[in-house]
């Protein structure tokens, strides 16, 4: 379902952006990178976290880590990554394929602030060898996403 509804809702959303799905795993931030020809920053990971009881997703460049400090100013709480197993269920997608893209369940997207140091960003696309070469800001647009500053950069 996951590189499917991903698929689809590229189809209905934005369909001059294609999912590229490559022979080998772009699972990992390096092996993206090296899959696309870019730098490890323009991988856009998603992580997925737990604010009591939501999930938020939130899309960060490939080399940056979540502020301790910035995140709990922003939503109040010490940041909580979702169990392996609490990610396919909530997102629909993989570990490896999270997106914010064709999710099973709706949630709150977040896009960090250090996203906006390149004009196309490689985000997954719901499958460990699929993603999409898409700028920032229509991330933004396509999801419904806020901009926020949540990353040691």
């Amino acid at each position: 379902m996951s590189l499917t509804s991903v698929k689809q809702f590229f189809s209905q959303n934005a369909p001059d952006i294609d999912v590229i799905e490559l022979e080998q795993s772009t699972a990992t931030v390096a092996l993206a990178a090296e899959g696309h020809g870019v730098e490890p920053a323009q991988i856009a990971k998603t992580l997925a976290l737990r604010v009591g009881d939501d999930v938020i997703l939130i899309v960060t460049r490939g080399d940056a880590r979540l502020d301790n400090k910035k995140y709990k100013a922003r939503f109040g709480t010490k940041a909580r990554m979702l169990g392996f197993d609490e990610v396919e269920a909530e997102t629909g997608h993989p570990v490896g394929g999270v997106c914010p893209f064709g999710l099973a369940k709706p949630h709150s997207i977040y896009c960090d602030l250090s996203l906006k140091a390149y004009d196309i960003v490689v985000p997954a696309a719901g499958a460990t060898n699929a993603a999409v070469h898409i700028n920032p800001q229509r991330i933004v647009e396509l999801t419904g996403a806020e901009w926020i500053d949540v990353s040691e950069t």
